[in-house]
């Protein structure tokens, strides 16, 4: 297998990177691509340097079986139709291809099975519905979902290393070039543009990925996604309502024999998930677990990931091991 990385320098791009050393992932070669003025640098992995390629037409020559796309939804809808044409397995980081029907939207955790179904492409979710859906999953398979309420609180690290810098400058005193508005010391309400009916692109993600991810496409979900003062880590409250009778203690154990999952629950002694917690880590932690007692068979839980690794780099690199 030979292995392409697009968007190499970019955050997500050099996490990938990172946890493809981590993991040790198999391959007979790995080619890393960025923009024009990224090539002719070198980066190092697995001990030897590596010179980063200038991606442009001449990728669909390099003889390539699988790439991971991390260079945004443009850079995305342009190469990765050409790859697949060569017969390359695309694993797509961007938005582009997620509500394509013909195009698996895979959390290894939830919905392995569907990487397989690929016809070329796998899209890897939004990565605020890859930390909840790792932990709504089980739940969902024990009790049924019929309701979910996501109220996410997103570092500036989802929104790249722009987003990172209007943080870091703006807790300096310079103001906000990136946001919509000031993010240093406050929250935003909103994460990508506003649809017609007042909800932004990223609360529509979480609400239909969600229901593609779990086959449930008549599953009644809702979100408000906020921007934090936080660096890394987004932690998601989700409210959920499910069919069948719920007993906080077995939810528990559901949770703590899950894949992937941490809980971190033990409010007396003020035990709870942080971003703090989560940051560098891949499993999605898990806390605030009690009784949503507004409404019959309903649940509060607290959920943490560092997004740039589970929430999107770790993700992509799990989904490729599928293939190993």
């Amino acid at each position: 297998m030979k292995l392409a990385v697009i968007g190499a320098t970019g955050m997500v791009g050099s996490t990938i990177i990172q946890i493809l050393e981590e993991r040790n992932f198999k391959a007979d070669g790995f080619v890393f691509y960025a923009s024009p003025r990224s090539a002719g640098k070198t980066l190092k992995f697995n001990g030897e340097n590596h010179t980063i390629q200038a991606l442009d037409d001449n990728i669909i020559n390099a003889g390539l079986d699988m790439a991971l796309f991390a260079a945004g939804g443009e850079i995305s809808a342009k190469y990765a139709p050409l790859l697949v044409e060569k017969g390359v397995v695309v694993i797509d980081n961007s938005s582009k291809f997620r509500m394509n029907t013909d195009v698996p939207l895979v959390v290894p955790e939830v919905n392995a099975g569907d990487a397989k179904l690929h016809k070329g492409i796998i899209a890897n979710p939004n990565c605020s519905t890859i930390q909840a859906l790792v932990a709504l999953a089980p739940l969902h398979k024990a009790f049924g979902l019929k309701r979910v309420i996501y109220s996410t609180y997103q570092a500036v690290s989802g929104a790249g290393q722009n987003g990172w810098q209007d943080l870091e400058e703006g807790l300096k005193g310079a103001p906000h070039k990136y946001f919509a508005q000031p993010i240093a010391c406050n929250v935003i309400p909103q994460i990508d543009v506003f649809s017609d009916d007042d909800y932004t692109g990223e609360e529509l993600k979480m609400m239909r990925e969600t229901q593609k991810i779990l086959g449930l496409p008549s599953l009644g979900v809702t979100a408000t996604c906020v921007r934090v003062p936080v660096f890394n880590g987004h932690s998601v409250s989700i409210n959920a309502e499910f069919e069948n009778k719920i007993d906080i203690a077995e939810v528990v154990q559901i949770l703590k024999a899950a894949a992937g999952i941490v809980v971190k629950d033990d409010a007396q002694n003020n035990v709870y998930p942080m971003p703090i917690c989560a940051d560098g880590k891949d499993d999605v932690y898990v806390g605030r677990i009690r009784r949503d007692a507004s409404v019959e068979n309903g649940l509060n839980m607290w959920v943490v990931a560092d997004n740039l690794r589970k929430g999107a780099a770790t993700n992509a690199v799990q989904i490729a091991e599928l293939f190993i």
